[in-house]
């Protein structure tokens, strides 16, 4: 769901991509679901291997693993600066329709927290803060 938050609130200054050392080979259906709701544009999403993207360049890898769930953050090795974001995995929650819905929506909402602060302090400074990227991961 980040690369579709960070893509829409973005402001044309950044262009997200998705992958993870692991992927499911679908997308979520919920994770659609959800952007769609908030009025994201969900067509072009796929579930992809970080592999895909060893040839290309990146200004920041923003990892959203959840550490405390014991998952394995990937350590994707290319030089850009890497902030960790962590959030829980929405589509391990368990439960009814409604509660996994609401899982997602929660998850959302603090990817577009995290992103339009980013967004924001990206557009007063023109420049990559890790600090502040590191203190953004903070907010829930």
């Amino acid at each position: 769901m980040l690369e579709g938050v960070i893509n829409h609130y973005g402001n044309n200054h950044f262009r997200a991509f998705s992958a993870g050392s692991n992927p499911a080979g679908y997308v979520h259906p919920m994770s659609i679901k959800t952007l769609k709701k908030s009025g994201i544009f969900t067509s072009d999403y796929i579930s992809q291997s970080w592999d895909e993207f060893s040839d290309m360049i990146f200004d920041l890898v923003i990892t959203v693993c959840d550490n405390a769930a014991g998952e394995t953050c990937p350590a994707y090795l290319s030089s850009a600066p890497k902030v960790h974001w962590g959030v829980e995995d929405p589509a391990k929650f368990e439960g009814n329709e409604e509660e996994i819905e609401n899982e997602f929506q929660r998850i959302f909402k603090i990817f577009v927290k995290r992103t339009q602060a980013m967004v924001a302090k990206y557009e007063k400074e023109q420049k990559f803060d890790m600090q502040s990227l590191t203190e953004i991961s903070k907010l829930i």
